[in-house]
């Protein structure tokens, strides 16, 4: 078997709106494409052998158990591949459940998909359950240990932790949409300007001088004590020449800990002499050179969780220990301790595994043990000097049993200190008296504490801690989500997504769109190129000053990776035509018509799909869609599609004597009259009307009022600053030339009528093929420009994508000579040298139409000839 390519999707795609982290693997299965597993000799019972838990697959079969009947009855590999990488992923601590294996046009060539939960680990579980069906094929023995291993050490490096990710899948289970900033915790919920950003558990509101009082524990303590807040006495040391005066003014027992400390690390409790002293403040310099001496205070280790200064949650928290037999010494005691299937490595269950460092012998050293003891029968060793959970500890809720002065007390430190996010570290009997009366003390206050112990306690009631920091960054009345219209289509998606941006704008909105151009925030070219794959939506998504996206959504990104939202408020498919068939497995209309529907699958409930009622594809789109509301556009009224949708009350727009209008139901309201749309040139150029109606239904559909659509239509100009390389016309004083992006047939077919109704004495045409179509769209284009054109020229200059120059020129040539083979057909392989060639000749009353793609920065070119035209 060969892999030909893996690809991650990230969002929305071809084969599940809902699921959007999928792997695609493309996988060839070689000749195993004549080999079902039914005639691989023991295959099954190895494979059984190695994965026994995939008797709970169900497969196709339904019933557990039903995927080895169909290994036992013979399927294909691909399909066992999938079921394998899914099930490896679960054994190793992230379960997943979808999958899909499709075969290509190309046999023996199969799409593998299934789900993952980290993407590193999904193209791990891709490559590995291949190798795992070829050792198990070729009767080897597998040993699963090794990755299994490595897969949940790739999740521990890659995942969000339990903090951060119980947030956003608080955010998920509200609506929120999240965007991951980086490969930690860093995160932003919402989009656009309605956006907030947070890492681990501090967000936006967290105020930056309460992070630095709550990080230098002498001036928490201080500022504690100053509001009568119980603290633990102590001080603050550099050095041993200060040691022995902390410790006289003090007393033993004591505590070290680090100036700047946190999760306990550096830290030594209960001691006792001044030889352990040294010790400990050693031990505590490693992390800060500043170390805390504190007076070691008994009881019960609490951490108090206050997020928007009101307390939402209370732990009582114990180290790490293990509880003798009388039979097995401390080292024994701890591996069978962390055989607790609790217990896991990081984060990955609710308590940690215990680990032998430092602090354990140091600690068993206090106690009079050592790993090698024995501790008698009901006996509890700790292993640890702090409760950390990081560490092994433990937790309990104790939520309910806070006293209503500790509340109060704990409510108050986190306004003193100005956290909106704090946990609060108290020592103390119980919290269930106030602590005045027991004798605690605050020992610290934690910016950015975590969560687990609260959400996972080991015992008692687990807390949604999440719920009250989003109930703090979405209070009610506030979005998460701005506004997005996206548009997808064969043509015309550019100039559509440039008018509703202009539209938008002119409403007095800032908006982010992106385009085949490049990606835009309100007047600005932020990046230049082709822009309409998901991470240039997401850019558009993340920038904090945007109110209303237009996202120009291509084919190649929808396949790539999925779309780069999650929906849309509107989504328009402005037509479905051949091109780019026989890339990517997409050979058919209906192929393409399966990845357009991905934009108008994604369309929010109440939202909008805008469909052109003129093409017959998107058209059974519109027949099909029931999970949002519809509305088509069409040049004629009396378009079938458009009538009957109207006569059940439906919303579309058409051309009704010369006026764009919309129809609700019964009623007609016209927007405005076509031939003052500069983009339609008087009314000439049908795919330019259409575009024109697509961008204002979206319009009349988000709530613009019709005087302002109107305005903006009639002031959107076909130009390089609006419409770059779209329809450009520049005339000088006796011929013209025209400058579009048409890419393909149909897009040459839409120039046709602007070049027949012009008045031009000679028609000029530049064009050029793409190399990744099929060979008859590339004679097509030839075809169409020697039905269009009284010369042409040939400039292949880019683009050959895989092909021969030679090659791609010829099929060309062979379409020019089908339809006149006596037609003037000049070839010339470099843009500025073509450019030389049509100027000089250029003939009174001659048109140009310039396909931009043969010349490079068609538009710039022609523009920078008209300003010296002008100066001369």
């Amino acid at each position: 078997m060969k892999i030909e390519s893996i690809q991650v999707l990230r969002g929305p795609n071809i084969w599940s709106i809902r699921r959007e982290k999928l792997i695609q693997m493309r996988l060839d299965l070689e000749e195993l494409e004549y080999k079902p597993s039914n005639e691989i000799p023991g295959f099954k019972e190895r494979l059984e052998k190695l994965l026994p838990s995939m008797y709970t697959h169900r497969c196709s079969k339904g019933h557990e158990g039903g995927f080895f009947e169909r290994v036992e009855e013979g399927t294909w590999m691909g399909h066992i591949i999938e079921h394998i990488a899914l099930e490896i992923q679960t054994l190793a601590g992230m379960e997943v459940g979808f999958g899909r294996t499709r075969s290509t046009k190309t046999e023996g060539v199969y799409n593998v998909v299934f789900a993952y939960l980290e993407e590193s680990v999904g193209i791990y579980a891709a490559k590995a359950a291949v190798g795992i069906a070829e050792d198990l094929i070729e009767g080897k023995e597998y040993d699963l240990t090794e990755d299994l291993a490595r897969m949940r050490e790739m999740r521990d490096n890659e995942r969000i932790g339990p903090s951060t990710g119980s947030i956003v899948d608080e955010a998920v289970r509200r609506d929120i949409p999240y965007i991951r900033l980086n490969s930690g915790s860093f995160v932003q919920l919402g989009y656009g300007k309605n956006q907030v950003r947070f890492r681990a558990t501090l967000t936006d509101n967290t105020s930056s001088i309460a992070v630095d009082i709550a990080g230098d524990k002498e001036e928490t303590k201080r500022i504690l004590k100053e509001q009568a807040i119980p603290v633990a006495e102590g001080l603050t040391i550099s050095g041993e020449s200060q040691l022995e005066d902390a410790v006289r003014k003090i007393g033993f027992p004591l505590v070290f800990k680090p100036l700047n400390g946190n999760h306990g690390k550096g830290a030594s409790i209960n001691v006792r002499s001044l030889e352990d002293a040294r010790e400990a403040l050693h031990h505590a310099q490693k992390y800060s050179q500043r170390v805390i001496v504190e007076r070691f205070i008994t009881g019960f280790d609490f951490r108090i969780l206050v997020i928007n200064n009101k307390m939402v949650a209370a732990a009582r928290r114990t180290p790490a220990n293990v509880v003798g037999d009388g039979r097995h010494n401390v080292a024994e005691l701890i591996e069978i301790e962390n055989r607790d299937p609790r217990r896991g490595y990081g984060h990955e269950n609710v308590l940690t595994e215990i680990s032998v460092d430092r602090d354990t012998h140091e600690t068993l050293k206090k106690a009079g043990y050592s790993l090698e003891s024995v501790p008698p029968a009901g006996e509890t060793v700790f292993l640890k000097s702090t409760a950390n959970l990081s560490t092994g500890g433990t937790s309990v809720d104790v939520t309910d049993m806070v006293h209503p002065h500790n509340v109060f007390v704990c409510e108050r430190i986190a306004r003193v200190v100005g956290l909106d996010i704090c946990g609060i570290d108290i020592m103390a009997e119980n919290l269930s008296q106030p602590l005045n009366e027991t004798g605690g003390v605050v020992l610290e206050v934690n910016a950015a504490p975590g969560f687990r112990m609260h959400l996972a306690p080991s015992e008692g009631q687990p807390r949604n801690v999440a719920g009250p920091v989003l109930d703090m960054l979405y209070p009610p009345g506030k979005s998460a989500r701005i506004p997005i219209i996206a548009v997808t289509g064969t043509n015309g998606k550019t100039t559509t997504t440039r008018l509703i941006a202009h539209i938008i704008k002119n409403n007095g909105y800032r908006v982010g769109y992106t385009t085949s151009d490049g990606i835009y925030i309100q007047n600005s070219l932020m990046i230049e190129g082709d822009t309409t794959g998901p991470a240039s939506a997401a850019f558009v998504l993340k920038d904090p000053t945007v109110e209303f996206a237009v996202l120009e959504t291509a084919r190649g990104g929808i396949l790539r990776a999925g779309l780069g939202f999650s929906r849309c408020d509107i989504g328009i498919l402005t037509n479905i035509q051949e091109d780019h068939l026989g890339i990517s497995d997409i050979h058919t209309l209906d192929d393409l018509t399966r990845v357009k529907r991905v934009l108008i699958e994604a369309v929010k409930q109440d939202g909008w799909a805008v469909l052109n009622a003129d093409n017959e594809y998107c058209a059974a789109i519109g027949r099909e869609t029931t999970h949002c509301n519809v509305a088509y556009f069409s040049i004629s009224e009396h378009n079938p599609v458009v009538e009957e949708h109207c006569g059940r009350g439906g919303v579309a727009a058409f051309n009704d004597e010369g006026f764009l209008t919309v129809k609700k139901g019964t009623w007609k309201i016209r927007l405005a009259k076509i031939s003052h749309i500069p983009i339609t040139f008087n009314g000439t150029v049908t795919f330019m009307i259409q575009n024109a109606m697509a961008a204002s239904l979206a319009a009349f559909l988000w709530g613009f009022k019709i005087e302002d659509i109107r305005a903006s239509l009639e002031t959107f100009v076909p130009s390089p600053a609006h419409t770059p390389g779209r329809m450009n016309v520049f005339d000088f004083r006796d011929y013209r030339i025209l400058v579009d992006y048409a890419h393909n047939p149909d897009g040459l077919k839409g120039l046709r009528e602007f070049i027949d109704h012009s008045d031009a004495t000679f028609r000029t045409g530049v064009i050029a093929g793409t190399g990744d179509r099929r060979d008859d769209d590339i004679r097509e284009i030839g075809r169409l420009a020697a039905s269009m054109f009284d010369e042409i020229i040939i400039c292949q200059e880019k683009h050959l994508r895989g092909r021969d120059y030679n090659e791609l020129v010829g099929l060309l040539q062979e379409g020019v000579k089908e339809i006149k083979p006596g037609l003037p057909c000049t070839i010339i392989g470099e843009s500025k040298t073509a450019w030389e060639h049509i100027i000089s000749k250029v003939k009174p009353g001659e048109l140009i139409t310039i396909i931009s793609d043969a010349i490079n920065n068609a538009y710039e070119t022609v523009k920078r000839h008209q300003d010296s035209v002008a100066v001369h």
